[in-house]
């Protein structure tokens, strides 16, 4: 059985939990989760990992196990998040590091990209953003409203997104057997954003979600100029970020290696040995070369 330890560390004032295992000495990995849910969305991908990775799985700030100060005593925007981690694996020694990033964890892998080219060594995307194609304006559109005007009726629209229901429907559209997902995920995740205070995190993240598009130019860069490895692989039917998200970043990255699997958004849940072997694969040929 894999050991995976459970850890915390105190960054810029803040206790964030992380998930880790496999070698210290081994290539590392960095998976960065999404909204509603934490590090816990890694729970069967890091065993199957940390055979041949150094893997750590951070909770971001206000998600999971990490520390959650209300806003008016933080001011939650990606580009904090993103200051976090960084803070974070700074203090863990690791420099040099492929990142998995979903949903939320994407603005902040791009941003860490952005900053340390260098540092990265190779990129997995479930969907995980990075172009306009990849909006699925149904969802979006409320978010959107809401980011534009913030009125009683635009913030009921995102409020709605905090339900139980709402979590719910994340993890189970777009998968043709729902036998396969746990109900413990949307409950889980649901207790969480349930917390005194969490409300008021995620509205803050909702307006601050605007920030990134317009940042989506300076990835494109970023990735043609330093031509990461690229894996995306992506839920046929996530609801949120569509399928021609992932084949996107062929654009910038021709040679990017794009695989869309049945599934939805929390592709893990319903498909995670597929993913896993192909990270598996995908990581140990570009480990090689970089």
């Amino acid at each position: 059985m894999t050991v995976v330890h459970h850890r915390y560390a105190t960054v810029q004032g803040r206790r964030l939990f992380y998930r880790e295992a496999g070698p210290a000495d081994a290539p590392a990995i960095v998976l960065l989760h999404g909204f509603p849910t934490s590090s816990f969305m890694f729970r069967t991908l890091i065993p199957a990992l940390a055979d041949r990775y150094h893997v750590i799985a951070p909770d971001h700030l206000g998600y999971g196990q990490s520390d959650a100060p209300s806003v008016d005593e933080f001011g939650y925007t990606f580009d904090a998040l993103t200051d976090l981690t960084a803070a974070l694996l700074e203090h863990l020694g690791v420099s040099r590091y492929a990142i998995y990033v979903q949903d939320y964890g994407a603005p902040v892998g791009w941003r860490l990209a952005e900053a340390d080219p260098q540092a990265i060594t190779a990129i997995i995307t479930q969907s995980g953003n990075g172009y306009d194609d990849g909006f699925v304006s149904g969802f979006w559109q409320t978010i959107w409203d809401y980011q534009r005007a913030q009125t009683p009726e635009t913030e009921a629209g995102v409020r709605a997104m905090l339900t139980l229901e709402a979590t719910k429907w994340q993890y189970l559209t777009g998968v043709a057997d729902e036998s396969l997902v746990s109900p413990d995920t949307w409950q889980h995740d649901f207790a969480l954003l349930s917390r005194p205070g969490n409300d008021a995190i995620q509205l803050a993240l909702f307006r601050d979600y605007a920030t990134n598009a317009p940042r989506y130019p300076a990835l494109h860069e970023y990735l043609r100029r330093n031509h990461p490895p690229v894996l995306a692989v992506w839920g046929k039917g996530d609801p949120i970020f569509g399928p021609e998200g992932a084949s996107a970043f062929a654009k910038d990255v021709p040679d990017a290696e794009i695989h869309l699997l049945d599934g939805g958004h929390f592709l893990l849940e319903s498909a995670g040995d597929q993913v896993a072997e192909l990270i598996r694969d995908f990581l140990g040929r570009a480990t090689v070369t970089r």
